[in-house]
């Protein structure tokens, strides 16, 4: 799971750096799908047993 995560963000950092070359729709629209993830892996993680 911990990999999961780190692969999670390093994906996510990546994709947030194509932003600063995108237009506004399409920054809109990577920002959603971005937060979309983001709140994926936090329903993962709390339902995750310890």
């Amino acid at each position: 799971m911990l990999l999961r995560l780190a692969y999670l963000t390093v994906t996510n950092a990546f994709a947030a750096l194509r932003l600063l070359s995108m237009g506004g729709r399409d920054k809109d629209v990577e920002i959603h799908a971005l937060r979309h993830q983001i709140t994926v892996l936090e329903r993962q993680l709390s339902a995750a047993p310890e």
